[in-house]
């Protein structure tokens, strides 16, 4: 049983991780069509319903959905070790990148040409987002109710600023009432499992460990509940609440559990506390730092490195900057990235042992629908704050809307996002050429006084 149970070896696993760590840029929405096509097409290891199933559970936790879809698969094929392995090989390459390019950047930022690359490199992450909410709508919109929830989503944020965890919820509530109600608004990938391959079947063998349990989730609780906190209570405890460190390993912890819908959804909400509550990084600089994360593989999550090394780098009291930079961002990547282990190892089998759910389906399907009016609030955010040097709040009666200042236009920003839209959703250039022709574009710019 055992045997036949394992279709996939963990060796050759392993292997497939390590290539999509690798290979995985172009953010959530390239890493989950590259984990489609090679875990669903090439070697087909599970099947497109239950590909969706799970991505639509990992949607709806706390933190990187295309992490947490890799953990869950893993977890499927190996049990908890293949979770471990396909996690920390999703991440791995993509944070060595990141921490090399934070070292680079808080060395070398105040150098004219390291400003100019950035000056370009921000205008075209613009297209990035914009084409993330491009793929991920032609992905999780179908129907009029799909769409409808999606803009009621993106004005409930945009213009009430009603908390993500509010509007996932709602969502939910919406799908399971369409479900009972109006069966016919949602997909058919919402309406029941689909058709199982073979190796669905062989997944599906009687294994404790996938089977949920008090005593399992007991275990998973002390274990990775431990391996996430004891270290954030050491740091707390040995340093003081006020100490840099200190600050990281709560803040960030915080940010595991609330921030929904991934990097895309909660930039703003690191941004204003990095920048206006704590003072580690400068107004713009979170732009940066998402710029970088685009030029990396790995999830988008990894911004938070950034911010944590910065954070450490500018406040290392007795250590020297760049050692408390390092510390800071290893203390940042683990409180961000241990709890999705957490949130997989605890959840999945009873999202498993619901699998073929009708209501659960729906709601999965609601809520996948929801975030995608939360990455459109981002572009949108996104795009005023690159092409305006200036912006004011504005309130009207309960709305709040942020104003840009005509004047303050920035004509070679705008310029650059849309000859990089163009690029990238006319002429179908990759991510990767697009990226390094609009830092080039902005060193030209500098150079020739237009920067």
């Amino acid at each position: 049983m055992e045997a036949a149970a394992e279709p996939v070896s963990f060796r050759e696993a392993a292997r497939t991780w390590a290539a999509i760590g690798c290979l995985g840029f172009g953010g959530p929405a390239g890493q989950i069509a590259l984990m489609h096509r090679i875990l669903v097409e090439e070697k087909r290891w599970i099947s497109e319903e239950r590909f969706l199933f799970a991505l639509n559970y990992c949607m709806l936790l706390p933190g990187p959905e295309a992490q947490q879809l890799a953990i869950y698969v893993g977890w499927l094929l190996h049990r908890t070790p293949g979770g471990v392995v396909a996690g920390t090989l999703f991440v791995l390459p993509g944070a060595l990148v990141v921490l090399a390019l934070s070292v680079l950047y808080a060395t070398l930022h105040a150098l004219p040409l390291v400003a100019a690359l950035f000056a370009g490199l921000k205008p075209a992450v613009l297209a990035v987002v914009v084409e993330a909410v491009l793929r991920i709508g032609r992905r999780a919109l179908h129907g009029a109710f799909g769409l409808a929830l999606a803009g009621a989503a993106f004005l409930a944020i945009f213009l009430l600023q009603v908390p993500f965890p509010a509007i996932v919820a709602a969502a939910a509530v919406l799908g399971l009432g369409v479900a009972r109600l109006r069966p016919g608004w949602l997909p058919a990938g919402a309406s029941g499992a689909g058709a199982a391959r073979p190796v669905d079947r062989l997944l599906a063998a009687a294994r404790p460990e996938h089977r949920p349990s008090r005593a399992r989730a007991l275990r998973v609780l002390a274990v990775w509940g431990g391996l996430w906190l004891v270290p954030v209570a050491l740091v707390v405890v040995s340093l003081g609440p006020d100490a840099v460190f200190s600050r990281i390993a709560l803040f960030f912890s915080q940010a595991a559990v609330v921030t929904f819908g991934g990097a895309y959804a909660v930039l703003a909400y690191l941004a204003q506390a990095a920048v206006a509550t704590y003072g580690w990084l400068a107004p713009g600089e979170m732009l940066d730092g998402l710029g970088l994360a685009e030029t990396t593989p790995g999830p988008l999550i990894l911004v938070t490195q950034f911010v944590g090394f910065l954070a450490a780098y500018r406040n290392p009291g007795a250590l020297d900057p760049l050692a408390a930079g390092l510390l800071g961002a290893a203390l940042t990547s683990w409180v961000t990235f241990v709890p999705c282990f957490l949130w997989i190892f605890l959840g999945a089998p009873y999202v498993e042992a619901l699998r073929g759910s009708r209501a659960l389906a729906a709601a999965l399907s609601a809520i996948t629908a929801s975030v995608v009016g939360v990455v459109l609030n981002l572009a949108v955010w996104f795009g005023l704050h690159v092409v305006f040097g200036t912006l004011a709040e504005r309130s009207f009666g309960p709305f709040s809307v942020l104003v840009p200042d005509l004047a303050s236009l920035d004509v070679a920003s705008l310029g650059i996002a849309v000859a990089a839209l163009v690029a990238m959703l006319g002429l179908r250039v990759g991510m990767l050429p697009t990226l390094a022709a609009s830092a080039l574009a902005g060193v030209a710019l500098r150079l020739a006084g237009a920067g």
